[in-house]
């Protein structure tokens, strides 16, 4: 079943629990119970809830949409410094050049082809692609400059290795979920309680408040499910792409 698939049931799922619960207090209501008024301290803890769990809600999604901007800066970072280092040794020899374009083709093909998914998979980045860029940066490091040209880009060329490096740990610490599950405990006894204030209000049988009712209900549940989806950057529908590596390096990663 897709991501989107369970959305659709999750939201039609919300609407009709509150649809039937209204429909079912209706009918079980005294004939004498006067549903035309509601007593102005539940209107107003009806709304204090809702501005408090509306709050909480945009925390909890502030903080999962910067977490993943920022795994997607970090990948932005790891690819842009591997580029700069094959653009770098365009001053070097064919044969140290072409060592070091294929090691930086190595890594950028085993990232996009194999580690993504191994990432998703078992929640780490791979050993294989730690060995890949250390393999890169000893063979960078095994020949010393001979000139100022050359120093010049070999010590740029060592520095955009440390970035790519520093890069490709950030995105493993970022692999998996990062929201608490207390948090997550927060959110969903915060839903509930939302939306079983709405049973407070009297609401009854008439087709706007019932659409209205459903529609609020979805609305929480989009919502949840949006956190959720944002709150691993690499593992779930709207994760963090490969596309900045196939931005640099074209012929590779396919």
């Amino acid at each position: 079943m897709s991501e989107w698939l369970a959305l659709a049931l999750a939201m039609a799922g919300a609407c009709l629990v509150v649809v039937v619960v209204v429909l079912v207090r209706h009918r079980r209501a005294d004939e004498d119970e006067d549903t035309s008024e509601t007593p102005d301290v539940i209107e107003y803890i009806t709304m204090m809830i809702g501005v408090v769990y509306a709050i909480v809600l945009g925390l909890a999604i502030a903080g999962v949409w910067e977490s993943r901007a920022a795994a997607q800066d970090d990948v932005q970072r790891e690819a842009q410094a591997l580029h700069e280092v094959s653009a770098r040794a365009e001053v070097f020899p064919a044969d140290y050049r072409a060592q070091v374009n294929k090691d930086v083709d190595a890594y950028v093909t085993f990232v996009v082809d194999t580690e993504w998914q191994y990432m998703r998979s078992h929640g780490e980045i791979s050993p294989e692609g730690t060995e890949l860029l250390a393999k890169l940066r000893t063979d960078v490091a095994a020949r010393a400059p001979e000139n100022d040209i050359e120093a010049q880009a070999y010590q740029s060329m060592m520095d955009r290795i440390a970035s790519a490096d520093e890069a490709r740990n950030s995105r493993g610490g970022n692999v998996g979920p990062t929201m608490p599950g207390v948090v997550w405990f927060g959110l969903t006894i915060g839903a509930v309680v939302t939306i079983g204030m709405m049973f407070a209000l009297q609401i009854r049988r008439s087709p706007r408040e019932l659409i209205l009712a459903g529609t609020f209900s979805a609305l929480i549940g989009f919502l949840l499910f949006l956190i959720w989806d944002f709150d691993d950057p690499f593992g779930r529908g709207m994760s963090v792409t490969t596309q900045p590596f196939l931005d640099l390096f074209p012929s590779l990663g396919g």
